[in-house]
């Protein structure tokens, strides 16, 4: 059955927002109050939503209907998303990653700790994609190197956090990355050049600022460091012949060409690298690594967390919550349920400023009252994506809100679930170091600075006029 078939069910607006109040209620309850993995009550949300369409009238291959159409637009992000946990195995048993890190820790110094602590978090997070990886393993150490100099731990927590958090938005490997460019219809490199605007000049603050308050240290205990320095050495091909796979990604994003391909040739490089570096590595454990992840086997229990990761099997929980929350919203936006609500307030959003505010605020809000970041993208960006359109925004300028209102701001909130995962990892609660986490609450004001200015705000007259351009260079060269 085509969606354009489907019976139109009447909503008052008073209902639609008693139904998405009592679907945001389902999980904000289950993902907070009861500390449920996300993907449980949105399955039962899920649930309340079917049996309401079938009270309004609706058959069951209606309703499957619009379960099909949401998990549709996201086949080409979970495909992603399972070539990521690929890549980041390849990539550990390259040595690319191990790489990175030598050169990473290399850079700290005891008087610029600070900001040395938010740029190797950065680059560590740019290599891995993720923000939980980088808190979870590099930042446990720096958190226990910083409380022993003495720093406010909230601080050092929030450098953390903070680098953490621009590394993911500079990752090809980001899961929220690809996520937002998928919602949008867009490619991800274009994304990700679209979000420089913001989360660059955030990043610039963010280290002056981390400078600034990290001056005055001039000494610390930095034996972890060289130790783990060491266990790298010791244990992997450190090499900057290593590094060919992230140069790879540079070169495929310079010739454009699509996040698949680029991550297929990308582990394929990465596997042949492997065997070269590795002679005694077989086919089937190539494999096997490929499937399950890398597993580190050194003497170092931090080094060892930090580096066994990766792999498809990994990649299967953010999947299915993925394909939940994309049913999830396929069902919300083809009843009508988000329209009836957004259309009213759309009629109201006549200018730049107030729909890239309105925007944010969504992200904001489903952040607070859910507390799960993919939904803060999906739902925002299939509601205000045809009033973007309308408004004569192009797709690449509501992708960059949905991150700095989504993405960034979910590690802020208490009972959500980064805040809660850094909580319980650093031993800092989310509202002591929320004040330090200054990435996270500049990119929002940027974003609000670039509505109100129009500076860095893609409009659709711009993207069509590079896409002219471009066809009218490719036919000079034919």
């Amino acid at each position: 059955m085509r969606l354009d078939e489907m019976k139109k069910i009447k909503i008052s607006l008073g209902e639609a927002i008693s139904v998405l109040i009592v679907t945001l209620a389902i999980m904000g309850y289950g993902v907070i109050g009861m500390r449920l993995s996300p993907q449980v009550p949105i399955l039962l949300a899920i649930t309340m939503i079917i049996f309401w369409a079938k009270i309004k009238g609706l058959s069951w291959n209606e309703i499957n209907a619009g379960i099909k159409d949401g998990i549709d637009k996201g086949i080409i992000p979970i495909v992603i998303f399972i070539l990521i946990g690929a890549m980041i195995s390849t990539w550990i048993a390259a040595g690319t990653i191990p790489t990175l890190m030598a050169i990473g820790f290399k850079a700290i110094s005891a008087q610029w700790f600070l900001p040395a602590v938010f740029l190797v978090c950065s680059l560590v997070g740019a290599a891995v994609g993720s923000c939980f990886t980088v808190v979870s393993t590099v930042g446990i150490a720096f958190f226990g190197i910083g409380v022993t100099m003495n720093f406010n731990p909230a601080l050092v927590a929030g450098a953390i956090i903070s680098g953490g958090i621009f590394g993911d938005k500079c990752s090809p490997l980001s899961e929220t990355n690809n996520l937002a460019a998928a919602v949008v219809d867009i490619e991800l490199f274009e994304h990700m050049k679209t979000i420089l605007w913001s989360t660059l000049p955030a990043a610039i603050i963010s280290t002056g600022v981390f400078t600034i308050l990290g001056s005055g240290h001039s000494h610390a205990d930095m034996e972890k460091i060289t130790t783990t320095i060491s266990t790298l050495n010791s244990n992997f091909h450190i090499s900057v012949i290593t590094l060919i796979p992230i140069i790879l990604v540079f070169v495929c994003a310079a010739f454009k060409m699509a996040a698949i391909p680029t991550m297929l040739l990308n582990i394929f490089v990465s596997v042949g690298m492997m065997l070269f570096t590795s002679p005694a590595l077989s086919i089937n454990k190539a494999s096997l690594i490929l499937v399950n992840g890398f597993k580190a086997k050194t003497a170092n229990t931090e080094v060892n967390l930090l580096l066994s990761r990766g792999g498809i099997v990994s990649m299967m929980p953010t999947v299915a919550l993925i394909v939940l929350t994309l049913s999830l919203g396929g069902l919300l936006v083809n009843f009508g349920l988000i329209s009836a609500i957004m259309t009213p307030l759309a009629n109201k959003l006549n200018s730049h400023a107030k729909l890239v505010a309105a925007t944010l605020s969504t992200c904001i809000g489903i952040n607070v009252f859910v507390g799960e970041q993919f939904l803060s993208i999906i739902l925002p960006g299939r509601s205000f994506k045809k009033t973007f359109n309308e408004e004569g925004l192009a797709n690449s300028a509501l992708s960059r809100v949905l991150e700095d209102g989504g993405t960034v701001l979910n590690y802020l909130v208490p009972w959500g679930v980064g805040g809660v995962f850094i909580a319980n990892t650093l031993g800092v609660p989310t509202l002591q170091y929320l004040p330090f986490t200054f990435f996270s609450l500049l990119c929002p004001l940027f974003s609000l600075f670039s509505g109100f200015t129009g500076i860095g705000l893609q409009t659709l007259d711009t993207v069509n006029s590079k896409s002219k351009r471009t066809e009218i260079t490719s036919r000079q060269l034919e």
